[in-house]
């Protein structure tokens, strides 16, 4: 037995050396820390222009890093473009095209009830590679009126805390306090870390605070309630950014802040009132949404640039230019999990093919890549063109280059529209350019035929019963 006790020391004292190895490149890793805002419109922000809003925390994110104006989500509604960031998928091939709701509501638009967790995901892949990876916040790739609904720790986070989620709600206002705890925690275990980092605001139901409601007592009541959950959720922001300066990690910490999509807004006049979420409790209804579009055409839940085109801000000191504004850089949802997986070091799996590019070296002012796809969205578009709703009529759309091309769902009518002018889409190309018509069509209708006809794996309730409304084809 004794002569067996040097091999076996010396195989401890070779793992004990290799742990420490993998424990010293670990901490050469950077950390990331993704800000994912709801509802946060591209004007929102005082360094784009706010006329009465102060951001200057976010504001240092942009004169400490480079401001993106071409970045866009894969949907006009939360739960796709949370698809997107989590998969580097389109969220249509998994047939999440709306927000999960309830189950018959989730059946009748042929949705699955939860994305599946295994699904190729982000915060697994960086788990993988040595990262603590966290979720504080808005979770909504379930509902929290889906009980059995799988929890977020089942998709590859050592910790979270959220709501629109099964089980216990985490407090809105929150989310910054148990993200700064997890960086202390992940600094002393001098591990890298990535944290979601998803906001509530400022989507209904407005939770507002004395305080911030003081800051704009001169305001009418709905735009003083606006005003105060932007001013409070940038502030919470700015905690975080002294938490990484206190610690001194800023240097080695890619930082973002972007938003889910454009801002909400009744589709008439409609009288402030109080309303009751499940998740998140009372507050103010979507009398209180003012959100700015900053001129880009459309509201949440449409494909016009002000849905889906959403603020971007990068940064990483030494990294990423300082003070910069990017204009023309093409960014994709769909190419943030390849982008943070670069950044970390992951190789991805052969077999896993992302419908986005890593930017990395978009995000450090280099030629960005060239991107040989176009990129898709799918949703449920209104058709016949609603007055009060002008923009929502959109089910699907295509960019290629510096076209973009959206259509209704049996693709009677469309418009053409040459981003490279702008993000505007005030004039309406199609009938000057047929040929590029015709091939973004194709592409399009290619691009239909390779998704599912329904969802499929186990991503379905014990609640879907007999009674629940069979999915749509």
């Amino acid at each position: 037995m004794n002569r067996l006790l040097p091999p076996i020391a010396g195989l401890v004292l070779l793992s004990f050396a290799s742990l420490c190895t993998t424990a010293a490149h670990a901490a050469d890793k950077p950390n990331i820390v993704f800000i994912f805002a709801d509802d946060w419109g591209w004007g929102d922000l005082s360094c784009h222009g706010h006329p009465y809003v102060k951001t200057p925390n976010i504001d240092r994110l942009a004169k400490e890093g480079t401001d993106f104006h071409r970045f866009t989500v894969a949907s006009g509604v939360c739960s796709p473009s949370r698809t997107a960031v989590m998969t580097g998928h389109f969220p249509a091939r998994y047939n999440i095209d709306g927000h999960f709701a309830w189950v018959p509501s989730n059946s009748k638009r042929n949705m699955p009830d939860w994305l599946s967790p295994k699904a190729p995901l982000l915060p697994r892949f960086l788990q993988q590679a040595g990262y603590a990876t966290a979720h504080f916040g808005k979770w909504h790739l379930s509902n929290n009126m889906i009980p059995d609904s799988p929890l977020p720790g089942e998709y590859g986070y050592y910790e979270y805390g959220a709501f629109n989620c099964a089980g216990e709600q985490m407090p809105v206002h929150e989310d910054t306090r148990n993200a700064i705890a997890f960086i202390e925690k992940s600094h002393n275990q001098k591990k890298p870390f990535f944290i979601n980092l998803w906001i509530h605001e400022p989507h209904t139901p407005f939770h507002t605070v004395p305080k911030y409601r003081w800051r704009f007592r001169d305001l009418e009541e709905p735009y003083n309630i606006y005003a105060s959950v932007l001013s409070h959720a940038d502030d919470r922001i700015g905690e975080v950014l002294d938490a990484l300066d206190r610690l001194k990690l800023t240097d080695n910490t890619l930082v973002i802040f972007s938003s889910d999509n454009g801002p909400a807004r009744a589709a008439r006049p409609t009288e402030l009132e109080l309303m009751h979420d499940t998740a998140t409790g009372a507050g103010y209804g979507i009398g209180g949404a003012k959100g700015i579009t900053g001129g880009r055409k459309g509201y949440k839940g449409a494909l016009f640039e002000c849905g889906i085109g959403v603020p971007f801000i990068a940064r990483w000191p030494g990294k990423i230019a300082a003070g910069k504004m990017d204009e023309s850089s093409l960014i994709s949802a769909v190419d943030l999990l390849p982008t943070f997986c670069e950044v970390a070091g992951v190789k991805l799996p052969n077999d896993y093919k992302p419908d986005g590019i890593s930017q990395v070296s978009t995000l450090m002012g280099n030629v960005s890549p060239v991107r040989t796809k176009p990129l898709f969205w799918k949703m449920s578009g209104t058709w016949p063109i609603r007055e009060t709703q002008p923009y929502h009529w959109v089910s699907h759309a295509v960019v290629h280059e510096n076209w973009k091309l959206l259509t209704n769902r049996d693709a009677s009518h469309w418009e053409l529209y040459d981003l490279a002018a702008g993000p505007y889409e005030k004039t309406d190309l199609k009938g000057k350019k047929p040929e590029v018509v015709r091939q973004l069509m194709r592409q399009l209708n290619q691009w239909k035929e390779t998704l599912p006809a329904q969802p499929t794996g186990d991503v379905f309730s014990a609640e879907r019963t007999e009674t629940t409304p069979a999915p749509r084809k």
